[in-house]
């Protein structure tokens, strides 16, 4: 589901601006894209309530990440006795002009798949950005 859209209280809203500006450190020429989801009657039958989505562009096509644009899933869970809501993984992909190029998940092993896959100091980012990003998420 769009981060726009998530953000209902004021914590999910201070960490998915945290976030943002985790990326924007490493990337400081991205736009941050908080609705990433055209809002159809198509991709509201696929979102997931259960996770938080955003985007980020850049001006050209990233060298390092060898796409023009990233779509994050941050995938939630909430305990239905505590109600802590906690992140459980990070599904990412990258774009370009071509489409999908590369896709990439915290949930098994940490790996880029795709045709085109990111320069090692990229990927390497992208993993510390998605470490940072799990650990905002479950802070207590």
């Amino acid at each position: 589901m769009n981060a726009a859209e998530q953000a209902r209280n004021v914590d999910i809203a201070t960490k998915i601006a945290t976030v943002v500006n985790l990326f924007k450190t490493i990337y400081p020429a991205a736009r941050s894209d908080l609705k990433p989801w055209v809002n159809n009657s198509d991709t509201r039958r696929l979102l997931d309530p259960d996770s938080i989505d955003l985007g980020f562009h850049f001006p050209g096509v990233s060298w390092r990440l060898r796409v023009r644009s990233i779509l994050f899933q941050i995938r939630l869970y909430e305990d239905p006795v505590e109600g802590d809501l906690r992140a459980i993984g990070i599904e990412a992909s990258g774009h370009d002009y071509k489409g999908e190029r590369w896709r990439f998940s915290t949930v098994e092993n940490w790996q880029f798949l795709g045709d085109t896959l990111p320069k090692d100091d990229g990927a390497e980012n992208l993993r510390e950005f998605c470490r940072q990003t799990l650990e905002v998420f479950n802070r207590q």
